[in-house]
């Protein structure tokens, strides 16, 4: 019997079930991962927006993720909404601690409806503490902007933000490219030498919710299997195309996307 792959997931709860710990611990399912988590915070939202947020006590999160990775341990993790500069210390130090080597920070900062997931002065803690110990890095443009304090218009300037952001301590910066106009997608892959671009189509919907949790999930599922960097991030936007394309049509506001999508 082959020696199933682990993944955590540090990251909020979704109460409407598309996003956070509940879209991680479904992805990395699908992707045939075994999936552990560390809950920071319960937030109260459905597809409509985020109504409530409330923090764990970062002792909480530090114990959840010692517990687990002392005993089962994990091939790789990876981190979302982290809310708060303290909780971002004491996720860091466990990461250190255990010596987590495929890290994937997805830089939550803030909700589709316009929710704030991420407190301001988290954000230099977040460079500080958590982006030296990450593998990857996955902002989406305002993400990314918001971490490298440029304007991101032009997919050159995707390529000067990724480059500040490696100046930052991750091995490698994946900018979504989502948020720029275009009948196809292109996002950039950024090593600290080299750029790779992957163009994928852009599916017309409003049923989105989720998918950066969604897409940095399959990302850490298949890092956990052991995939090559540029194979794994090609595998994750295959299938949160794919996820976005079958959205179960939830909800009235921005629904999820699909995690029993087909993984190709």
């Amino acid at each position: 019997m082959n020696r199933l792959a682990k993944a955590m997931t540090i990251a909020g709860s979704d109460s409407g079930g598309g996003a956070g710990i509940q879209a991680d611990l479904k992805t990395f399912h699908q992707f045939g991962v075994y999936g552990t988590s560390a809950i920071t915070a319960v937030t109260v939202q459905n597809t409509l927006g985020v109504t409530g947020v409330y923090p764990l006590p970062t002792e909480a999160v530090a114990q959840q993720m010692h517990e687990v990775l002392r005993d089962i341990g994990t091939d790789a993790a990876k981190t979302g909404m982290l809310f708060n500069a303290e909780i971002i210390e004491a996720v860091s130090r466990e990461i250190s601690h255990f010596d987590v080597k495929k890290l994937v920070v997805d830089p939550v900062m803030i909700a589709k409806g316009g929710a704030k997931l991420l407190q301001d002065e988290a954000i230099a803690a977040l460079k500080r503490f958590l982006l030296p110990l990450a593998e990857v890095i996955t902002p989406n443009l305002p993400e990314a902007e918001f971490l490298s304090g440029l304007r991101i218009e032009t997919p050159e300037q995707m390529r000067e933000a990724a480059r500040a952001i490696h100046q930052m301590g991750p091995r490698h910066v994946m900018m979504k490219g989502g948020h720029l106009q275009g009948d196809a997608i292109v996002d950039i892959l950024y090593d600290g030498r080299d750029f790779f671009e992957m163009e994928h189509e852009r599916v017309p919907t409003r049923h989105t919710h989720g998918t950066g949790c969604t897409f940095s999930a399959a990302l850490t599922a298949e890092l956990a299997k052991g995939t090559p960097l540029v194979e794994a991030v090609d595998r994750a936007n295959r299938f949160i195309v794919e996820a976005i394309r079958t959205a179960p049509q939830i909800g009235g506001g921005h629904g999820p996307t699909n995690h029993w999508a087909a993984v190709k």
